[in-house]
């Protein structure tokens, strides 16, 4: 009983504390459920209008060499890419981005549409202009069309049936859930995010706590009182922890009420459940604590604050590689990723927001890996806040 009262007089001192610098823990608070959100609404919305204009706009599209396909001019000019004369230098043009796409017609391209032979079209872009990849989509998709439709009138004028060149009808069924194609924004954005928040959510608190103190000497007061030093530990995590739980609650909690400010396909992406947001919680639980525990060991290592402040560069990096690992090299599920740290919350999350069902050996492999982590950590802070050099400054 006198351990769990140390450690609750130790976390509402810390958290007390903190709260005497409002500044502070407003920014703790409120920053990433203010920005997050911002974030993605403001991206998707940027993403969503673009898309829509360049599918839907007129295009110009220079054309090389259009005095000789008129006919093909005239079809592209049907479906809103209308020809323009090309610029002198077309490929420097092209890759000062002063021209998005363009088209050079060969010019045997008469010779060869008379004789029957396949007439030679070339589709001019820069594939690493991501501004580019709609119109050049776009003005493919026409030419296949148009190719579609001359290679049928052809047969049809030869007496033959334009079937006989399509030997399969190819269909398509999509076993995506809706919920599953709603998630698809959440899955690439909200794994890292809330992986990044619980990781880090209580990164202040942390390094004040035990770099700060020990810079400003008032560790050392702490510590040589009939305490334990893992009643102490215990209690600035616990702290640090209610913080991060705060802050992802925040989190989730904005991003709930952004998807009813949103409305429409992005509203219906963003969209959480009260289920589905307790259940993010319990996932994000195990990284809350491998983080509060790893940022208090690395601040008990650290001679200064500013010291411990530096290892924020690679601890940011750290919730962000299984989402890089992922896009490189996609990987099916397995029980093993679920005792990984990172990637077992990476893998966790989706599964929530494609509403997949997780089986309960799964919630024991992923849970009890993620507990066993952080309690490791914390025998080693313990270990750490044991030596009493800890109380020495610089």
């Amino acid at each position: 009983m006198s351990l769990l009262r140390t450690v609750w007089t130790v976390m509402v001192k810390e958290l007390r504390d903190l709260s005497r610098d409002r500044r502070t823990l407003a920014l703790s608070l409120l920053l990433a459920p203010l920005l997050y959100p911002v974030l993605i609404l403001g991206m998707s919305k940027l993403s969503e209008m673009r898309v829509r204009t360049q599918l839907e706009a007129p295009l110009q599209v220079p054309v090389v060499g259009a005095g000789h396909a008129p006919t093909l001019v005239a079809f592209l000019a049907s479906v809103n890419l209308h020809a323009v004369d090309p610029p002198e230098d077309l490929a420097a043009a092209i890759q000062s981005q002063q021209v998005d796409v363009a088209l050079r017609i060969s010019e045997g391209f008469a010779e060869n549409w008379r004789a029957g032979h396949p007439a030679l079209v070339e589709i001019v872009y820069d594939s690493t202009r991501r501004d580019a990849d709609i119109p050049s989509a776009r003005l493919r998709s026409a030419l296949e069309a148009y190719s579609s439709q001359v290679g049928a009138l052809r047969l049809v004028a030869r007496g033959i049936d334009a079937q006989v060149v399509r030997p399969l009808d190819i269909a398509r069924q999509d076993l995506a859930t809706a919920e599953a194609k709603r998630g698809v924004l959440l899955s690439v954005l909200l794994p890292v995010l809330l992986t990044l928040t619980s990781f880090l959510g209580g990164a202040y608190l942390v390094m004040d706590t035990t770099a700060g103190e020990r810079e400003r000497q008032s560790l050392e007061p702490l510590l040589v009182t009939p305490a334990s030093r893992s009643a102490i530990v215990s209690g600035k995590i616990a702290a640090a922890c209610v913080i991060g739980l705060l802050t992802l609650l925040l989190t989730l909690l904005a991003f709930k009420v952004s998807a009813s400010l949103a409305g429409g396909s992005i509203g219906q992406m963003l969209k959480l459940g009260i289920g589905a947001m307790a259940q993010m919680l319990l996932v994000m639980l195990p990284m809350l604590f491998i983080g509060t525990t790893l940022l208090t060991l690395l601040s008990a290592s650290a001679k200064s604050l500013k010291e411990a402040q530096s290892h924020m560069t690679w601890l940011m990096l750290l919730p962000m590689l299984p989402g890089y690992a992922l896009m490189v090299y996609p990987i099916k599920s397995a029980l093993w990723q679920f005792a990984v740290p990172f990637l077992a919350q990476n893998q966790m999350l989706i599964k929530l927001i494609r509403q997949e069902p997780i089986s309960a050996q799964t919630w024991a492999v992923y849970l009890g890996a993620g507990l066993a982590l952080s309690l490791l950590l914390w025998a080693a802070t313990v270990y750490r806040y044991n030596q009493e050099r800890l109380a020495i400054s610089g």
